[in-house]
């Protein structure tokens, strides 16, 4: 893992600050640079890991309904081979967006295991 050090003004470092542990995840998410409805469920993810949650309430986590159910017509249209390449931008967005929360449970498993 590389350490980066940035220079940041007093107010945001006090904002930062809660979701210190989660600054890198939120970043990774920030710089997919998402360009379909996926960055609603992306502010969802960003917005729970800002509030600093425990490796229980990580494993816990499920994105609202309205994501879920958006996922399924999505899988839906696609599995019916009608998907159009903005609705399959946003399937392949979505699941970089699930690998990150799949990466970051297991370390949260792994984390619970040790403790």
């Amino acid at each position: 893992m590389v350490q980066i050090t940035l220079q940041v003004t007093e107010q945001l470092a006090q904002q930062l600050e809660p979701m210190s542990d989660w600054l890198s995840t939120i970043l990774e998410l920030s710089l997919i640079r998402f360009k379909t409805p996926a960055v609603q469920t992306a502010s969802e993810i960003m917005d729970f890991l800002a509030s600093n949650p425990t490796s229980d309430d990580l494993l816990n986590f499920h994105v609202s309904d309205r994501a879920q159910e958006r996922l399924q017509r999505l899988l839906a249209i696609n599995q019916a081979g009608m998907a159009s390449a903005e609705e399959q931008a946003e399937l392949d967005e979505i699941s970089q967006i699930e690998h990150v929360i799949i990466m970051l449970k297991a370390q949260a498993l792994e984390s619970s295991k040790r403790n």
